[in-house]
């Protein structure tokens, strides 16, 4: 039953990092951008778009699909870095171990 008991704090011990990583995550962010630069993408730890910057020149009138594709391009490219950024600290977190259900 001792054995029960140490499992149980490490749980909570890892549970309460866990809670501080994920606070941390959502202030830490990752940019992306397509087109050159001409649109670019901020995401943070919690897979939440921050920001969009659109260039001025990608705007065209007559080819609204461009624009469309770049800026799904940098968005899927942000929420990719993202979910990198937050299997890095988890896997810094849990040792390496790959813990079902954590990421």
């Amino acid at each position: 039953m001792k054995n029960m008991g140490n499992m149980m704090k490490q749980a909570q011990k890892l549970q309460a990092k866990m809670f501080r990583m994920q606070e941390e995550l959502a202030e830490k962010t990752v940019e992306s951008a397509s087109g050159g630069g001409m649109v670019k993408v901020v995401a943070d730890g919690r897979q939440r778009i921050r920001s969009i910057q659109i260039e001025r020149e990608v705007v065209d009138p007559e080819d609204i699909d461009m624009l469309q594709d770049l800026v799904v391009a940098a968005v899927n490219d942000a929420l990719a870095k993202s979910q990198e950024m937050i299997s890095a600290e988890m896997s810094k977190l849990t040792g390496g171990m790959n813990i079902p259900g954590l990421v």
